[in-house]
Parts: structure tokens; sequence; C-alpha cells
């Protein structure tokens, strides 16, 4: 598919995927987010990890809030990211408050440089909560068209935990060459763990 191709048919997906997620009832999306939270934190994986690598949801993403309170609740480091302006990388840094938190101008909240420490390496023991408006059957997701997650999640050795809701898993979606699978896809509904394909495994 051309490149321009993929991008419309991002796009596409993309409107109708928010669309879905706005339709949704406070209450309605209240329960559709715990019973992904209970999912998170079943997970070995979790309870393993010294360390949580996650975005601070918005409005319309499948909510962090809570599971960032509760790994500090559990003694665990809390890292969330910051855009590096002019580029499409992304830095972590470590929060243990939600007051350590600015709005950016992306109007997504963010770790406030002057007082938190940034992350120098990443532990072997350590988690990545990956957001997407959408994900398929094989750990592809469907970002903000952006790539700071593709980016990152390119050297990231960790397990990468993609959350969503149900109604917005499709079978298949389309993918570029830079597009990062993740290890594990939790919804509402279902936890997947993602094998990877026999070429995969021998690179």
């Amino acid at each position: 598919m051309p490149i321009r191709d993929l991008r419309e048919e991002k796009n596409r997906l993309r409107k109708r995927y928010r669309s879905i997620r706005k339709d949704y009832a406070e209450d309605f999306k209240a329960e559709l987010d715990k019973r992904v939270f209970k999912r998170v934190i079943s997970l070995y994986q979790y309870r393993s990890a010294e360390l949580v690598l996650t975005y601070v949801s918005k409005e319309l993403e499948t909510d962090t809030l809570r599971l960032i309170e509760k790994a500090w609740a559990d003694g665990k480091k809390v890292a969330v990211p910051k855009c590096i302006d002019g580029t499409r990388f992304m830095r972590f840094y470590y929060i243990t408050d939600f007051c350590q938190l600015e709005r950016s101008s992306f109007g997504v909240m963010e770790p406030i440089e002057d007082i938190c420490e940034g992350l120098a390496a990443v532990p072997e023991k350590s988690i990545c909560i990956v957001p997407g408006m959408a994900f398929d059957s094989e750990g592809y997701r469907l970002g903000y068209g952006k790539g700071y997650y593709d980016r990152f999640l390119s050297d990231y050795k960790g397990v990468k935990v993609g959350v969503c809701y149900s109604d917005c898993i499709k079978w298949t979606l389309p993918r570029g060459k830079y597009d990062k699978p993740v290890d594990i896809l939790i919804t509402d509904r279902f936890f997947r763990v993602i094998r990877p394909k026999k070429q995969e495994r021998r690179e």
C-alpha cells in the first residue's frame, strides 16, 4: 500500500475509533477502565516490575491514573513521558505525585523538567504501558500519528503492554515498517499474549 494511502487509511480509522470513544457514557467508560486496570495489575509482569513506564491518560484514553496510584502504593517507581520540542522523540521522567505534572501545548499532562528526575537507563524489570486508538490481533497499534512511541519502543527491551477498549480492536490494522507491536494486549474483555512470528524470533 503506498505511504500516502496508508496515512489516509490510518487517519480514517482514527476518526472512527475516536467517535466510538466519544459516545461512551462516563459511568460506562469508568467500568471499562476498571476492568482494564484489574487485568494489568494481575499480570506477573506487573507484579515483578520495579518500574512502570506509562502515559498520563487524557479524557478519551484508557485510564492510567488509577494504575499510577497503584504502582506507587506497591512501592514501584513510575516514569511518564515528555515530548522533546522540535523532534519526534520523548524522554521519560520519574514522578512521585500528580502535582509534578503540567499541561503541554498538546493538552497532554507531562512531567515538569525542573523538579523531576530524568530516566537515565531503563532497569531490566520494567513494563511499558502503551496507548493506542486501536490495536489488532498481532499487537500492532493505531497511534496518534506523531510516531513518538514507535521511536521509543524500537529500543525498549522491557515488556510492552498495550491497553485498549475491546470496541477498538480490529483483526488487522494497516502498518508501516517502523510500527512496533506490543508483547501483551489488554482490553476490558480479554488479554492476549502476542506470539512473535518465526522470522521475528530469529532476528
